[in-house]
């Protein structure tokens, strides 16, 4: 190899150093991780789970991508913030979440997930206590599912 070419080839690999020293992982948008512009968390859902990649995010926009996984009913993805345990926010008659009930405060959510699926969401969110879940409530022949009652519910914290 002439001294040109090896000086080429040490000038670049010099080079591709300096820039993966100069990345982060701030840089980066897997599931459960944080950019400059916020974090994004994957969450799947299941019957009858809620399962994000990652239980805490730190405080601001956090970006919740939701993919139902089925395998075969439809569901959403409701987050509110609470003090409360996840099996322990206020529900109706039949057994869904009251969304304004006592000690809870409504958040957001996505409806109509079907299966195979995804929605995206974001929202700004401080420090505290939060619970992700289903609140719906099918009936299927004779029988009534109320999703969040069968343990489609889940803690999530910011930082």
């Amino acid at each position: 190899m002439s001294g040109r070419w090896r000086y080429r080839v040490v000038v670049f690999g010099v080079v591709a150093l300096a820039l993966a020293a100069c990345s982060s992982d701030t840089d980066k948008t897997p599931s459960g991780t944080s950019s400059a512009t916020g974090t994004t968390v994957n969450v799947t859902l299941q019957e009858f789970t809620v399962l994000p990649a990652a239980s805490s995010a730190p405080a601001g926009k956090i970006t919740f991508i939701a993919k139902n996984t089925g395998p075969k009913r439809e569901h959403e993805f409701v987050v509110v913030k609470t003090d409360l345990a996840p099996e322990a926010l206020p529900v109706g008659a039949d057994g869904s979440v009251n969304e304004d009930g006592a000690g809870i405060t409504a958040v957001g959510e996505l409806e109509d997930i079907a299966v195979g699926t995804s929605k995206t969401t974001s929202f700004t969110m401080a420090a505290g206590k939060y619970v992700l879940f289903c609140n719906v409530v099918a009936t299927e022949g004779s029988e009534t599912l109320v999703h969040y009652k069968l343990g489609m519910r889940t803690a999530f914290t910011v930082t």
